[in-house]
């Protein structure tokens, strides 16, 4: 199919190959496309080019940050990222990894990058040596550019507490250049928060700002104490603490980036475990707010401060070799189009060479659409694969156009995401070995256990009601009950409807949760659940393979739309060209779906379906129905 698609682009476009690259001459588009006869366009395909210093490549830009120069006769991009390794060869004489210290390059075109070296040749005097630098971002302001950063060690007395190695903070240095060299400010711009006593600190990560023309916001936090702002300084140096407003509520979200388009405020953050290697289930999430202090609520109206936390997906695994996207920068091109560059992990060649288990992140770059006001990447299919249409990173050459990606190709190999968007389950016949609604005196014989509870499972006449268990279905905690179902050997979509009586806000039912299985053995199953997470409700989406190579993980989650305290959930499974998707959804009432990730797997054809109530012990989950639709062939 590759090839096919690659060969059908070379005979539609006759152009010249630069680096991987195509440069085509004036198209005449069709359709929404109107006619240009005489821009040329660029092609790519992610993972962005990135050279460094003494050549080579770099492979590796975790957190990116980008910013274009204003600086008069200079008309690169600019990008920085996190203080990391940034290749398989970057080693010193012993084998130990090199860390570079907020790396930085730059590009004419947004696709070629080149090394211009790190920030920093050595840690700014109030961060301890050593310490990691981490998420930069870049803006411009008072005529000069900044560079926030985090230092997730800080000496003593910037701490206030000898001895601690979690007392993170913002700090910034500025520059009359993109480039450097940078001045670092020698304070915090936020000083470490204490969450209690002793080396007690919440995590004070990932700074974003946005300068309006009023004042201007910095943005910053993490899983453990959520997401603030605080209004910035004149000079961008301080923010004061008595500004402080929370964004985002803790344990859910991190790498916050903010944006103003027309009339909104737009909140990119990023939510689950972003280095998981090839089952990492980070992505992104995004709200609006008529103010940039929040609330930022979703497209369902719900908030991110809310316990069952708001969040609209913006980039989740389309089950193509990307995993892990997240820690974006959304920007405009020179014509005045969005984009969004952030990191992710080829699932096929997660780690660095010869150091398994260290998770190589690379840019990658996507358009973003925008739909009723809201935005997402391309249009819903999520992160590229192919070749896709650059930005119009300077005014005189390249240009793009909204709709061109889809006319000129026409084909994408995750398509298929967006058919299952619109099911309409009317119109899809049942499957009456893997439907049950519910309703009888006892489960009926299609049914078979795993691990039977010996008491508790009861039906209702409405439902079945399971207790959940102090027991797991994760490494060697495969405890767990599970009431399985055969499921199709052809595409099919599973769906229920789950009350789960938790309290719907408070701290803590760690991890009770309940929902769906697409179940081969203990090792090997797709799970898509409402779970309770410290003060949150979420919607979990994980994956369990056995046998993993040696240092590999063999358990990744990501998590999906928000739910309630009855919530509806579906997985659908859809093989297409060899390859087993498993594609969730979640919905608060039954009628309006968020599509969330996509795994793959390989169950096999004797997998089944079923339910599961675990966690946790003390609460109860009540099923209403399965029903297993039968999908057509993708």
């Amino acid at each position: 199919m590759k090839s096919r698609l690659l060969d059908s682009e070379r005979r539609r476009f006759p152009g010249s190959v630069m680096g991987g690259l195509v440069v085509l001459g004036a198209l005449a588009l069709t359709g929404a496309v109107s006619a240009d006869t005489t821009s040329s366009y660029l092609l790519y395909r992610n993972p962005l080019s990135m050279t460094l210093a003494g050549g080579g490549a770099q492979t590796n830009c975790a957190d990116p940050t980008i910013l274009k120069s204003e600086t008069a006769g200079d008309s690169y991009w600019y990008a920085y990222c996190t203080s990391d390794s940034l290749s398989d060869d970057d080693v010193d004489a012993n084998g130990v990894r090199r860390f570079h210290t907020l790396p930085g390059s730059r590009s004419l075109d947004l696709i070629h990058w080149e090394s211009i070296g790190d920030a920093f040749p050595v840690n700014p005097s109030w961060v301890v040596p050593g310490a990691g630098l981490w998420a930069p971002e870049i803006v411009r302001r008072n005529g000069k550019y900044y560079l926030y950063y985090v230092a997730t060690d800080v000496v003593d007395s910037v701490s206030g507490e000898p001895g601690c190695n979690s007392d993170n903070a913002i700090g910034v240095a500025t520059s009359n250049s993109l480039a450097g060299p940078w001045v670092d400010s020698g304070a915090p711009v936020v000083a470490p928060r204490r969450a209690g006593g002793g080396c007690n600190f919440f995590w004070t990560y990932d700074p974003d700002v946005l300068v309006t023309s009023g004042a201007s916001y910095l943005y910053y936090g993490s899983y453990y104490g959520g997401i603030e702002t605080r209004a910035l300084s004149s000079d961008g140096l301080s923010a004061d603490p008595s500004t402080a407003v929370p964004i985002a509520i803790g344990n859910r979200y991190e790498g916050a980036n903010v944006i103003q388009k027309d009339n909104y405020y737009y909140l990119f953050a990023s939510a689950s475990n972003c280095c998981n290697g090839p089952l990492t289930g980070y992505q992104i999430f995004t709200g609006r707010s008529a103010s940039p202090t929040g609330p930022f609520v979703d497209a369902l109206g719900l908030s991110f401060l809310d316990s069952a936390v708001g969040g609209t997906p913006f980039l989740t695994m389309n089950g193509n070799r990307w995993v892990g996207g997240g820690h974006n920068s959304v920007f405009k091109d020179a014509a005045g189009e969005w984009w969004s560059a952030y990191h992710a992990i080829d699932r096929n060649s997660p780690y660095f060479a010869g150091s398994v288990g260290y998770t190589r992140r690379p840019m990658l770059l996507d358009h973003v659409t925008w739909t009723a006001g809201w935005p997402e990447v391309r249009n819903g299919l999520g992160a590229s694969d192919t070749r896709q249409l650059a930005p119009r990173a300077q005014p005189t050459i390249w240009s793009t156009k909204t709709t061109a990606v889809s006319a000129i190709f026409g084909f994408d190999p995750q398509a298929f995401l967006l058919s299952l968007d619109v099911l309409d389950t009317s119109t899809l016949a049942l499957v009456a070995s893997a439907t049950d609604e519910l309703n009888a005196g006892a489960l009926g014989s299609a049914w078979s256990w795993v691990r039977q509870p010996a008491t508790g499972v009861i039906m209702t006449g409405s439902g079945l009601q399971m207790p959940t268990q102090a027991a797991d279905l994760n490494g060697n905690s495969n405890n767990a009950s599970i009431a399985l179902l055969a499921a199709p050997t052809a595409n099919y979509m599973v769906e229920t409807k789950v009350t789960l009586d938790v309290p719907p806000s408070g701290c803590c039912f760690n991890y009770v949760q309940a929902g769906l299985v697409a179940y081969a053995n203990d090792d090997d199953y797709i799970k898509l659940v409402s779970a309770s997470i410290w003060e949150t409700c979420q919607t979990e989406f994980a994956k369990e393979i056995s046998n993993p190579a040696p240092g590999f993980p063999a358990y990744g989650t990501s998590v999906g739309g928000p739910p309630g305290p009855t919530t509806w959930l579906r997985i659908a499974k859809v093989t297409k060209s060899g390859v087993d998707y498993y594609v969730s959804f979640s919905s608060r009432d039954g009628a309006s779906w968020v599509r969330g990730g996509t795994w793959t797997h390989a169950l096999g054809s004797a997998a089944r379906i079923g339910l599961v109530a675990m966690g946790g012990s003390g609460f109860n989950a009540n099923f209403d129905y399965v029903r297993t639709y039968a999908l057509p062939a993708y």
